[in-house]
């Protein structure tokens, strides 16, 4: 039921889990299925190693992406009221990762960019609604800002990441 609310990028369900410490347990589930997705949706086709390269590389990025998002909006484009708990903002950008498991679809080749897009901007707006009910924003548009910068950064180091990391395992990357 979060799952699908989530989705829904309900601001209710986000600042339940926001509050809510025993949610960390299934928001971390949440990142694996999302991570689990993208790397078996876009690397299945790559062997067992790409995959698992695309699985670790996915959750830092993530986790980076979350991390700059608390940094830029806890430090450099503070609101007010903005909270400074760092676990209310994993947990809530852990449940913004639900939209990414239609990253699932890019194993079949005809959807693969598809599903790449959709679940990246869906995940974007979902996470946009997380930053602003984690760290108490009133206005969506300084969330989105905090959000971009944040995903920029993820993508950076996640790509970063797969450069080096298939070139050490020698995984022939054709992720679409």
């Amino acid at each position: 039921e979060r799952l699908f609310g989530a989705a829904r990028l309900d601001p209710d369900l986000y600042n339940e889990v926001a509050t809510n410490p025993k949610a960390m347990v299934q928001s971390v589930v949440v990142v694996f299925l999302y991570c689990a997705a993208a790397a078996y949706g876009s690397f299945g086709k790559v062997g067992v190693v790409g995959v698992n390269v695309a699985l670790i590389t996915t959750y830092i990025g993530w986790y980076v992406w979350a991390f700059t998002s608390y940094m830029i909006g806890t430090r450099l484009l503070p609101d007010a009221r903005t909270g400074k708990d760092k676990r209310a903002l994993l947990r809530a950008m852990g449940y913004a990762t639900a939209p990414g498991i239609i990253r699932l679809f890019s194993l079949m080749p005809e959807m693969s960019a598809a599903a790449f897009w959709i679940a990246t901007l869906w995940m974007i707006a979902s996470s946009t609604v997380a930053i602003k009910q984690a760290l108490f924003y009133e206005s969506i548009y300084r969330a989105l800002g905090v959000c971009i910068i944040g995903f920029v950064a993820g993508a950076m180091v996640q790509l970063l990441l797969f450069v080096v990391m298939f070139s050490v395992f020698g995984v022939p990357a054709k992720p679409f």
